[in-house]
């Protein structure tokens, strides 16, 4: 009976120790979101794992990213992203579930299409329904697996960006950070990449270009005038107008 006492006891303290660490993690994670209010982040946890990447599969890093503030953006990009990411980022609070769900159905039925005798692969067109938020906090400070888990901690950090920095400050960073080709990351970096200007200077054709590109970067810069690509830049040239600027 002792012994049976002491495993318990044991498995108790065990249990203990890693609620603490979790609550521990928690708290380092969003110490760091506070500070994201007044300091710009060098870097990301996905752009570090990249690094990595290009490093031990091409012995290289070719790398394009310049910090640009808000105001040196062009609205055209901001109402671009906003458009074709996220229609509901001025009104929601870190996730939108409703769009999830949508998103959920759309792939099914994509899949669906795809399993078909001499369909043609849909792969291009799956989305994820994840708000600019959820990307953020996914690229600012989680690693790339996907498991229950690690959406969990997604959407609390979401919120908890959400809680801790206002909408102008979100965008920003997201449009800072976000990948737009293997080793360019963010709107200074794309814009010169792909147009030869400035962030501040892309005309709304070519911000909603660039958009698209969002949820498969890589494989729509090797295919960067592909009909899909313009298609889709042409429903998000349409959409722009309406979209409201934090």
């Amino acid at each position: 009976m002792s012994r049976a006492r002491g495993v318990a006891a044991g498995l108790a303290q065990a249990l203990a120790l890693l609620l603490w660490c979790l609550l521990a993690l928690q708290l380092a994670l969003l110490l760091r979101i506070a500070l994201m209010a007044l300091v710009d982040p060098r870097s990301t946890t996905f752009e570090r794992s990249e690094i990595l990447r290009l490093a031990v599969e091409q012995h290289q890093v070719a790398w394009s990213q310049t910090w640009t503030d808000y105001g040196q953006i062009s609205d055209h990009l901001k109402r671009a992203v906003i458009a074709s990411e996220d229609a509901g980022f001025t009104e929601h609070t870190g996730a939108d579930f409703d769009a999830m769900e949508q998103a959920w159905d759309r792939n099914v039925q994509a899949q669906t299409r795809a399993a078909r005798p001499g369909a043609r692969a849909a792969g291009s067109r799956l989305r994820g329904g994840s708000t600019i938020t959820q990307q953020l906090a996914k690229n600012l400070l989680l690693s790339g697996e996907r498991t229950v888990v690690r959406k969990g901690q997604e959407l609390l950090l979401a919120w908890a960006l959400e809680l801790l920095l206002d909408k102008r400050r979100i965008l920003e960073l997201y449009l800072n950070h976000v990948e737009w080709g293997e080793g360019v990351f963010g709107a200074q970096a794309a814009a010169r990449h792909y147009f030869r200007v400035d962030a501040g200077r892309l005309s709304a054709d070519q911000a909603a270009r660039l958009a698209v590109m969002l949820p498969a970067p890589k494989r729509f810069e090797r295919r960067p005038r592909s009909d899909y690509l313009l298609a889709r830049s042409a429903t998000i040239l349409s959409r722009m107008p309406a979209v409201d600027l934090p």
